[in-house]
């Protein structure tokens, strides 16, 4: 499993990578700007959370690592990893419907509510990384 050291970084496609869920510890790094926004990730064992401008982008519960984070108009993808299954809430258009695929297998149409966020489970069995996309 590869945690994030850094705690967030760009990659060399264009993509990000956040999470330590290894720390035993509450870490943060803020006013981390990316395509002119400034994002803030706090993370450790028990909770992961992405934000974008004051806004929440990812969280996590417990903490995961998640690589290859894409986000535009029409939804998200990025790979997770973590110790065990995991809650996410995704930040995205309020009142809006998104066709989920975890793991490569459609999971179904999912409605956002009035804040915009959308809630998933990720169970990570014997997976070392799962696969999420998000698409409106």
């Amino acid at each position: 499993m590869s945690v994030v050291k850094e705690l967030l970084r760009t990659e060399e496609n264009g993509t990000i990578s956040f999470g330590n869920y290894e720390l035993d510890q509450k870490s943060k790094l803020s006013d981390y700007e990316y395509n002119g926004d400034i994002y803030k990730v706090k993370t450790f064992k028990e909770i992961t959370k992405l934000e974008r401008n004051g806004m929440l982008v990812y969280e996590s519960v417990p903490g995961t690592a998640v690589t290859g984070f894409a986000a535009d108009g029409n939804g998200v993808s990025f790979t997770v990893e973590g110790p065990e299954d995991a809650q996410v809430i995704l930040g995205l258009e309020e009142d809006a419907e998104y066709h989920v695929t975890i793991d490569g297998a459609s999971v179904g149409t999912m409605k956002t509510n009035m804040g915009g966020k959308l809630v998933l489970s990720v169970e990570m069995g014997n997976a070392d990384r799962v696969a999420v996309k998000v698409t409106k």
